[in-house]
């Protein structure tokens, strides 16, 4: 099973289960929009959201980096210091994106 494939099955799952909780909770079709509560929660739940899937595609490449940083290593055992380097920096870019979901998550927090 390729990479791309587990990504699909895990967002396609994660997106039913978010659709089975909203259409079980009643979230999806509430009718109060001046209640500052349910807008306090919906606002809660867009930063999880907002986090969790902007944490997915990180997790998943550093993992597929890592695996093949590994492989790559064990090929060539003589190179580990350029495969090196060259995992960490591909780490740090990747990673980057993670910390831009952090950030939208935050801002959905605690500034909107």
């Amino acid at each position: 099973m390729t990479v791309g494939a587990v990504a699909r099955r895990a967002l396609m799952a994660l997106g039913l289960g978010a659709l089975a909780w909203f259409a079980a909770s009643g979230i999806a079709g509430a009718q109060e929009a001046d209640n500052t509560y349910t807008a306090d929660a919906m606002k809660y739940i867009a930063a999880g959201l907002a986090m969790g899937l902007g944490a997915l595609g990180p997790g998943i490449g550093i993992g597929f980096l890592g695996g093949k940083a590994m492989e790559a290593l064990g090929r060539n055992p003589e190179a580990a210091g350029p495969i090196q380097t060259n995992m960490i920096l591909a780490i740090a870019f990747t990673e980057a994106i993670g910390i831009y979901a952090l950030v939208v998550a935050i801002l959905i927090g605690f500034v909107f």
